[in-house]
């Protein structure tokens, strides 16, 4: 079976890139910029907020382990879904909840279970991830990539990305890759 690509923002890209790299799976997570107007954005330019990027990864994945509803049940259980341009104390539409499908199929699957969590109430407030067509995507500077892998005692990785490692591997204990 080929593999798929599915294309995430939930606030800052090493969160999701540290949880996605241990699932079972996935092939490939690179962290990058989609969703603006800007040709080959930099970091400084996407956290300026002028080039509409948003900070995101992009997941290759084969769809015989794991499944695109899988991976955005990951994905609304890592990031808070609900708070319009923001993640904690990353505020900007550089950091906005956003599904980038790349077929007619994952639009579907991610409105289904938007419509599905909401029904749940699952949060308190109303689910403001987008959900709109994958545009250009933009890998991010080297430095970015594995970046939580490389620096696992900075600060941040500490204390905003570790809590969502540990949080995905209490929730999802059986895909977790070893």
């Amino acid at each position: 079976m080929p593999l798929e690509t599915a294309t995430l923002a939930g606030g800052c890209f090493w969160c999701l890139e540290a949880v996605y790299d241990q699932v079972i799976g996935v092939q490939d997570v690179v962290s990058g910029y989609t969703g603006g107007h800007v040709p080959n954005p930099t970091y400084r330019q996407v956290c300026d907020g002028d080039t509409g990027h948003a900070e995101a990864v992009q997941i290759r994945f084969d769809p015989s382990q794991i499944s695109y509803r899988e991976l955005l049940e990951i994905f609304f259980s890592i990031h808070d879904p609900t708070t319009l341009n923001r993640q904690g104390a990353d505020v900007g539409t550089q950091y906005r909840s956003a599904i980038f499908y790349h077929s007619d199929e994952q639009r579907q699957i991610a409105e289904q279970l938007v419509r599905e969590l909401s029904e749940q109430q699952v949060f308190r407030d109303p689910i403001v991830t987008e959900i709109v067509p994958a545009t250009t995507f933009y890998p991010a500077e080297d430095y970015h990539q594995e970046y939580f892998a490389r620096n696992p005692y900075q600060p941040y990785c500490q204390f905003v990305v570790a809590p969502k490692v540990a949080k995905f591997h209490k929730l999802f204990a059986t895909k977790v890759a070893r």
